[in-house]
């Protein structure tokens, strides 16, 4: 059985809780307390000397960094294709779900909504929100003319950049003037054994 090591409230793990859900595989999840540096222990560095969650640990095999994550489980499954072009879109997206997404959406909600201290990083936020949109209005461009983001069907991209966007209210972020982004977090909500954040 996989053992997740996570933080519920992540959106990071939460992917990684999705992916699993969806594919029907069993997990035993363990709660990380990342505030009281429960990540920074000798034995969880062992697991992952980058003191971070997730950490999926499969049999001998220990797993770092929530895409790449990701990508192993969806191996073999209808939410990661097998030619070399779909792929590579899928990586495209997983790459900007990372770089051009995370630190601006995600980071303002934890700031905002968990870390409470919205007034100690006010500077911050407000450089970092338009960056936010800026992210928000690259995928409601691309979610006007396709239902998912790899082609037609739902893959592990879509979890990728599900996972913070629908949280993204949390960060102060509008999304009431993004259609189709809200019309895609619907088609993901109806996937298959789809979980919340909360479960």
């Amino acid at each position: 059985m996989f053992r997740l090591y996570e933080y519920a409230p992540s959106g990071n793990c939460y992917k990684v809780r999705m992916l699993l859900s969806r594919l029907n595989k069993p997990f035993e999840r363990i709660e990380m307390d990342i505030r009281n540096g429960a990540t920074r222990t000798d034995d969880f560095l062992k697991l992952n000397s980058n003191g971070r969650v997730p950490v999926l640990v499969d049999g001998d095999v220990v797993l770092t960094e929530s895409n790449a994550i990701l990508w192993y489980l969806g191996r073999d499954s209808d939410l990661l294709p097998d030619d070399v072009l779909s792929q590579a879109r899928i990586l495209q997206w997983m790459f900007f779900e990372q770089y051009s997404h995370e630190p601006y959406i995600a980071t303002l909600r934890n700031w905002i909504s968990y870390a409470n201290n919205a007034a100690e990083y006010a500077d911050e936020i407000e450089k970092r929100r338009p960056l936010g949109y800026a992210a928000l209005d690259v995928m409601e461009k691309h979610l006007a003319t396709h239902a998912f983001f790899c082609g037609a069907g739902y893959s592990i991209a879509d979890v990728a950049l599900y996972a913070y966007t629908h949280v993204a209210d949390e960060g102060e972020f509008d999304l009431s003037g993004y259609a189709a982004i809200d019309q895609w977090l619907n088609r993901v909500r109806t996937q298959p054994r789809h979980i919340t954040i909360k479960q």
